[in-house]
């Protein structure tokens, strides 16, 4: 077991720091612009050197054998402006690179939103890699969900690991298993859907929630709505949202010091899933070993959707793995939750029902029947 020093990046709530330490590792240095995220970096991080904003670090600390990097996804999201790479947040991956050069850093862990593989052709994936081939990187990507480590949210996210020394492929894909069948569905789990939407983009989870939204950008929150198993419909306590993305319960509490309680949905949302990257960390500290023998150099313009990687030359080939490197045994949602939450409003669900009649979504049968009986039964003060 290899313990490395760690840089944290575009930090946030400490996700992939929190994972990294849980993987056997030391942050040495924090960075985030954010000022509720600083504070619970802070309170969270007490010993860490915190600093506020990337552009004004000349060079990363001495001996930083790794910069772990949630580089801003804004412009990059299937719900946001989609203007790419070249916009002013995502753009500040380039500082990651810079520093990293700077300070030769020889391992890089970045995390993202798999829609950068599809945005504008998959050129902010393009502009990425080659990048890292450049500067001397070797590096594998894969797409991950959150749902193979004990987390009941079904969380696709994109994570790359590059390194001028190691083989990323023996970090990132040398593990991989299958997702068990469900053994019960619908109406006898609890489910998991986004009463915000209705006409596209139905987030339905089976004992599971759909991926935790940031919500608006003004700290509106945008809890996913949980359907149990008895018939009521609930959204998830704040609490309970940050289990369901691996931080122990209350981890965000200090930001309501200095913001709006609807701020700790938005860095939730925004946060990476600890035990995603704790899975990580244990790869890094402990390679294993990746067989690439049948993997083909890749020649279609899309990007492989599930995960690739590339030698020094830069040629991409695609990797045979799925979402779950891993599978962890887990309470099913119901009993995760720890808290009783708050009764999906009428006002919510008759929105929700509204839409979903001009749209061609489908549904389990029964469920949009039985939430226009809930609808009418649950008092409009709820």
């Amino acid at each position: 077991m290899v313990a490395l020093r760690v840089a944290g990046l575009f930090a946030g709530i400490g996700g992939l720091e929190l994972g990294m330490t849980a993987g056997g590792h030391h942050t040495h240095l924090l960075v985030e612009h954010n000022p509720a995220a600083m504070h619970v970096l802070r309170r969270r991080f007490p010993d860490t050197k915190l600093e506020s904003d990337v552009r004004d670090l000349v060079a990363l600390p001495r001996s930083t054998d790794v910069v772990v990097a949630g580089f801003p996804c804004q412009d990059l999201s299937s719900v946001g402006r989609k203007v790419g790479i070249d916009g002013a947040r995502s753009s500040l991956v380039g500082e990651v690179f810079r520093l990293a050069t700077r300070s030769d850093v020889p391992w890089l862990v970045l995390e993202n939103v798999p829609f950068l593989m599809s945005l504008a052709r998959g050129a902010a994936l393009a502009l990425i890699t080659t990048t890292l081939t450049d500067l001397g990187y070797r590096w594998a990507y894969r797409v991950v969900d959150s749902n193979a480590f004990g987390l009941p949210q079904r969380r696709n996210r994109w994570y790359l690991v590059a390194s001028r020394d190691g083989d990323p492929r023996d970090v990132l894909l040398a593990d991989d298993t299958e997702k068990p069948l469900p053994a019960v569905d619908y109406p006898d789990v609890a489910c998991g859907f986004y009463w915000t939407e209705g006409m596209r983009s139905f987030g339905w989870g089976v004992d599971c929630v759909p991926p935790i939204k940031c919500g608006s950008s003004v700290g509106v929150p945008s809890p996913p709505a949980i359907r149990l198993p008895s018939g009521r419909y609930i959204t998830p306590d704040v609490r309970d949202a940050e289990r369901l993305q691996g931080f122990p319960a209350d981890w965000t509490a200090p930001a309501e010091e200095v913001a709006r309680h609807g701020e700790r949905w938005r860095m939730i949302g925004n946060s990476v899933s600890a035990p995603a990257a704790a899975w990580i960390g244990r790869r890094l500290a402990a390679p294993g070993r990746y067989d690439a023998t049948c993997d083909l150099p890749w020649t279609t313009p899309k990007w492989p959707r599930r995960a690739a990687w590339a030698d020094f030359d830069g040629v991409v080939h695609a990797a045979d793995v799925g979402p779950w490197p891993e599978w962890h045994p887990r309470p099913g949602l119901a009993e995760f939750l720890e808290h009783p939450g708050k009764p999906l409003s009428a006002r919510a669900a008759n929105g929700f029902l509204s839409r979903t009649r001009k749209g061609t979504l489908r549904f389990p049968p029964g469920f949009l029947a039985e939430l226009g009986d809930y609808s009418k039964a649950v008092p409009t003060s709820a």
